[in-house]
């Protein structure tokens, strides 16, 4: 059983509750979605194939707790709920992170999800499987990255109608280029949202590096 592999790495987790523990990536290639801020392209295609074995090996080597599976999109390669499976079975703290289209049930439930909802200026917003929601697990978390201030309006209107924030952590993070961190922070102080923002660590500590 393989996998088709755009990159493994060790860096820090950049995002959600994990956000700065040295971590093991695995990039999986391959996505169905084109959202107008992607900042891994690069992962659309080509790649390498794999054998789950030799991948679960070189993340083991790297001697760390926590990995992450992303992509690209990951579940859009079935063998990839395979991949997570044997990861905990080892005795990791894995993270899956999708972006909302590929259906979520059947994903190990030691996993920590984090599902992004894509907004309208996305630009895949209609591509969201919303039946998705109902198998959030209150250890998970919902990400919305926020374009401008209708992608701002529209998330929040979705967070009140499906009382998300009484279900798990809600993120809204900003586009980076697109929307200024402070603007977006002061939307949520003076609308008193019980959204988490998030700051991509990442791109703070190594903004003009590919793939950290």
């Amino acid at each position: 059983m393989s996998l088709k592999i755009t990159e493994i790495f060790y860096s820090l987790q950049g995002e959600t509750n994990t956000v700065g523990y040295p971590t093991v990536f695995v990039r999986l290639t391959g996505c169905p979605m084109r959202c107008t801020y992607c900042d891994t392209a690069y992962a659309f295609h080509g790649g390498k194939r794999r054998e789950l074995d030799d991948i679960v090996r070189e993340v083991k080597s790297y001697g760390a707790k926590h990995v992450t599976v992303t992509g690209g999109e990951p579940l859009a390669q079935p063998e990839c709920h395979q991949l997570m499976k044997m990861l905990c079975d080892e005795g990791h703290f894995v993270s899956l992170e999708t972006g909302g289209a590929m259906d979520i049930s059947k994903v190990d439930p030691r996993v920590y999800i984090v599902l992004d909802i894509k907004t309208p200026a996305s630009n895949e917003e209609p591509n969201n499987t919303y039946s998705n929601l109902d198998y959030v697990k209150s250890t998970d978390c919902l990400k919305f990255v926020i374009c401008d201030e209708a992608d701002y309006e529209w998330s929040k209107d979705f967070v009140a109608k499906h009382g998300l924030t009484e279900r798990c952590d809600v993120f809204f993070s900003p586009s980076a280029d697109q929307l200024d961190a402070t603007e977006l922070a002061d939307w949520i102080v003076d609308d008193r949202l019980a959204v988490r923002l998030q700051i991509q660590l990442h791109k703070v500590l190594w903004a003009n590096e590919a793939g950290r």
